[in-house]
């Protein structure tokens, strides 16, 4: 697939890395890379020259109406009390171990090997994902040390992989977005021209057919600093915001008002940025934009949610500047920014994986941690799914 290729060789980082070859999970060493080999060297940015044509409509069916449909049969059935919501199967066992995040958004699970789960709990786990918004497993060391073809195949599961026009990936596996930065250098989509690093977003959400149920590990992260602080991580953390919840907090007159708009959202700023050099300086696929419902309904719960980010939202169809960018889309952002009851914050550990839904959340990374010159590495894997079904009956997108 690769034709003439760049890879990037990330500059030794005297940043501690993870001690993967340990049965202890959060084992680390202050050892420089120069001495001590990358775990990871094998999934470093690499950017390859391969241009790719647009991207081509499909029919996604979610994983999460198969769940759906069994827990609607066992309540017709009786095995399930009517109006209940029943703890997936998998997470039955006593070894388990869940937490809810915030009342919002979020659930935590230990004692799941994400691995070992067989289709049925995949279904249960999309059902999942898509009621609660974001779903943490800790201790998940078999699954991200599996490969990056273990990786395609778990994504595959849950929609058409997404292959990003700009960011790094693993050589020879472009559905495996990756975001990087270390003590030289950064590929991430990053501004340097604001007082706050957050950028809050739904990924890609300039395509066609945004993503659904995403999935995100850190590989290497920061950690804290200062005597007695070694063993610890610190920086680096992702915040997670509920769209549901920060459109139930709007006046329910707003909110009929915001059911009949669409937005644009556009990936050309995104792409600018590479071709001036920065990230890696490559686009492989041309930029596009797409009309999306600002309110948009979950095809498996019904969920309504917002879906307007600052990072891609550009401007609301037949408003007048003043109306759309300075005034309502101002307004939302703000609405996203300073709701902390609508928001979770992950402080990552080794091993933790990170699933949400696309749909129903945005968040951001938080990039605290650059006066520490440490590396922080994570792979994203992020199938596709449909196309934002307006919340408004006869809304139409073209």
């Amino acid at each position: 697939m690769s034709t003439t290729a760049t890879v990037t060789e990330a500059a030794p980082a005297p940043s501690p890395v993870l001690k993967l070859n340990s049965s202890a999970a959060n084992e680390q060493t202050s050892s420089s890379p120069a001495t001590q080999p990358y775990r990871y060297s094998h999934l470093l940015p690499h950017f390859s020259q391969d241009h790719y044509p647009p991207l081509e409509p499909f029919e996604h069916v979610d994983p999460g109406h198969r769940a759906l449909a069994r827990e609607r049969e066992a309540i017709a059935n009786g095995t399930i009390a009517e109006g209940s919501t029943p703890l997936p199967s998998f997470l039955r066992s006593p070894n388990v171990t869940l937490s809810e995040i915030t009342p919002n958004l979020g659930v935590e699970v230990s004692g799941v090997s994400l691995s070992q789960l067989d289709d049925a709990a995949r279904d249960d786990l999309a059902l999942l994902v898509a009621r609660r918004g974001l779903v943490i497993f800790r201790n998940q060391q078999e699954f991200i040390d599996s490969s990056p073809e273990a990786y395609k195949e778990w994504g595959r599961y849950f929609g058409r992989l997404h292959i990003h026009p700009t960011s790094g990936h693993p050589e020879g596996h472009p559905e495996i977005h990756l975001v990087y930065r270390d003590e030289n250098t950064t590929f991430n989509f990053e501004r340097e021209d604001s007082i706050s690093t957050l950028s809050w977003h739904s990924d890609v959400s300039y395509e066609l057919q945004p993503p659904g149920l995403t999935t995100f590990f850190l590989i290497a992260q920061p950690h804290a600093r200062g005597e007695g602080l070694e063993e610890s991580f610190s920086g680096g953390d992702t915040l997670f915001t509920s769209q549901v919840a920060a459109l139930k907090r709007l006046s329910p007159e707003f909110v009929e008002f915001l059911r009949g708009l669409k937005a644009v959202h556009s990936g050309f700023e995104q792409a600018a940025y590479s071709r001036a050099g920065n990230r890696g300086g490559i686009v492989r696929r041309d930029p596009v934009e797409h009309i999306h419902p600002l309110i948009r309904r979950h095809p498996v719960t019904g969920d309504e949610a917002l879906y307007v980010n600052r990072q891609f939202t550009r401007r609301i169809v037949n408003l007048k500047r003043e109306e759309s960018a300075e005034a309502i889309l101002r307004l939302l952002y703000d609405h996203i920014d300073k709701s902390g009851d609508h928001q979770a914050r992950l402080k990552w550990s080794p091993y933790t994986v990170a699933l949400w839904d696309n749909r129903v959340t945005a968040h951001s990374a938080i990039v605290d941690f650059k006066d520490g010159k440490q590396r922080r590495h994570g792979c994203r894997i992020t199938p596709q799914a449909e196309r934002p079904i307006p919340a408004k009956e006869g809304l139409k997108l073209d």
